[in-house]
Formats: C-alpha cells, structure tokens, sequence
C-alpha cells in the first residue's frame, strides 16, 4: 500500500521556520522524482521544490528561494521541507508527491499558516 503522509504543519508568526515532513512508504522511494506543492484557499495548486532521485538536483519556485530548503534521506523514505522566514503569503496546504513516469502519488497534505 503507497503511503505518503505529511507532518510537521502548524501555526507560525511570521518570520519563523517550520520543517515540513514526508514519510514514504510502499513503492521504491529511491526512483521517484518528490516535491512539495502548495495550494491555499482560492488558488491554485503550485509546485514549491523538487529534489530528484539523486538528491543532487533541486528546484525552487521563485517564492521559497532564499528561504526554502528540500531534502531527503533515500536511506530512511523520507522528504523534508525546512521553511525559514514565513510570511503570511506561505499560508497554504502543504503536500508531498512522488513522481517516476507514468506514476505518481499525493499524499494528504498539512496545513500551514502563518499569522501573528
């Protein structure tokens, strides 16, 4: 059974971190392309990082870079997000997803929001 499944959400102030989890489990982990998109209330769904398989390779969106940071353990099945200098623009659902052609997996997401 593929499991994505997300941790670490919360509420912030603004200016603060939060380090998003992703635990992974059911398909080779290894293989897949992972991200973290972000959808808030209203808007679309978008694209925050990308690591690929190897871990050499990252993409940001111009919004987390500078102050976004993906991750991930091949070794443990894991994905991270570390969040520094929130702002109430990063309020948004967070979510994890898998990706190796054609196949890919979502998982639940956790809720962020950044408010004082």
């Amino acid at each position: 059974q593929v499991q994505l499944v997300e941790s670490g959400g919360g509420l912030v102030q603004p200016g603060g971190s939060l380090r998003l989890s992703c635990a992974a489990s059911g398909f080779s982990f290894s293989m897949y392309r992972m991200s973290w998109y972000r959808q808030a209330p209203g808007k679309e769904r978008e694209v925050v990082a990308i690591i690929g398989f190897d871990v050499g390779t990252t993409y940001y969106a111009d919004s987390a870079k500078g102050r976004f940071t993906i991750s991930r353990d091949n070794a443990k099945n894991m994905v991270w997000l570390q969040m520094n200098g929130l702002n109430s623009d990063d309020t948004s659902m967070y979510s994890c997803h898998a990706k190796l052609m054609p196949t890919s997996y979502w998982g639940q997401g956790t809720q962020v929001t950044v408010s004082s």
